[in-house]
């Protein structure tokens, strides 16, 4: 308590946010998060969507602070103010697939095929309220057959999510593809009590200001994200995050 005191009592924002949730789970925050925006985060997140200690101490743990500040989706644009914030959190900027035994100079079939493979852990770094619904889903679209490299079921936003990986560098094109899978999606596969389907595209690496304008101009709710199979990134991830005033702006969205 006295820790608590202390590094806390020069904050204007924390104190109040504390009695909002657990002592066990402000403890958690207290001791693993040392600055206090990601702090503040961790306090909201945890009181909106009724964390526990131990999905919070994981999300701690798989950065999601950095990662929910870093994501590249056009959301804010193409989803109702209700879902953005729920959504940005089911995507991250990077997904680390150390779990597969994989070499540098894969194929896209060998990444897809070691992720069905390895379906839990994937799931688990999706980071949880997915559900598996098939690899190579097929669709029939006047005729011609179309294949989604994943299709998974988010269980809190009610949303089919189609994923395409990628082993190379993003391209605009990605999106024009994507966008037609969600399309045929919403036409032939979501059910009248879902929300719009959301599209993910994962590939190796991506140049964010191609990112940012290839997303700019799409009506369908997308995001873009990269992977690593090994866990190599935390200090680039922090030299990329936004400046403290407009993490701030973010962060009083999550209210």
């Amino acid at each position: 308590m006295r820790n608590l005191y202390v590094e806390y009592k020069d904050n204007e924002i924390l104190p109040p946010l504390v009695a909002e949730i657990s002592w066990s789970k402000n403890v958690t925050i207290m001791e693993k998060c040392k600055d206090p925006l990601e702090r503040e985060f961790y306090i909201k997140m945890t009181k909106k969507y009724g964390w526990t200690k131990d999905v919070l101490i994981n999300n701690i743990e798989n950065r999601t602070y950095e990662k929910y500040l870093l994501n590249q989706t056009n959301f804010d644009e193409t989803l109702p103010d209700k879902y953005i914030n729920q959504a940005k959190l089911a995507v991250k900027d990077e997904y680390i697939f150390d779990f597969m035994e994989l070499s540098e100079q894969h194929l896209e079939r060998e990444l897809e095929e070691s992720l069905v493979n390895n379906m839990r852990a994937f799931l688990e770094e999706m980071g949880g309220n997915f559900a598996f619904m098939g690899s190579q889903y097929h669709l029939n679209v006047g005729g011609d057959d179309f294949y989604i490299d994943l299709l998974l079921y988010h269980r809190s936003l009610k949303s089919l999510i189609a994923i395409e990986l990628k082993i190379g560098e993003f391209k605009p094109e990605f999106v024009g593809q994507l966008q037609f899978y969600l399309t045929a999606l919403d036409k032939q596969v979501k059910m009248k009590h879902e929300n719009p389907s959301i599209g993910i595209i994962i590939c190796k690496s991506k140049n964010r200001t191609v990112v940012e304008y290839a997303l700019s101009d799409s009506d369908k709710p997308i995001g873009v994200s990269t992977y690593q199979i090994r866990d190599t990134l935390p200090e680039q991830m922090r030299n990329l995050l936004p400046s403290p005033e407009e993490i701030k702006k973010r962060l009083e969205g999550l209210e």
